[in-house]
């Protein structure tokens, strides 16, 4: 049985979950500092990809 492939929506929104849960784990500190900033930039990523996919944004004319 093949699994479907995940868009790049779902595999960042995975990810950061995952990093979450290792970061709320960890003593606050440089290490989970690091880790919560990934997860910021994951989350960026994952509005710019749905900003750039939104039906409202048009080619120019």
């Amino acid at each position: 049985m093949s699994k479907q492939p995940t868009t790049l929506q779902e595999r960042l929104a995975a990810w950061a979950d995952e990093v979450r849960k290792q970061a709320e784990t960890m003593a606050p500190g440089p290490e989970q500092d690091a880790l919560l900033k990934k997860i910021a930039q994951a989350d960026q990523a994952t509005e710019l990809y749905n900003w750039i996919n939104s039906p409202e944004l048009q080619p120019p004319k």
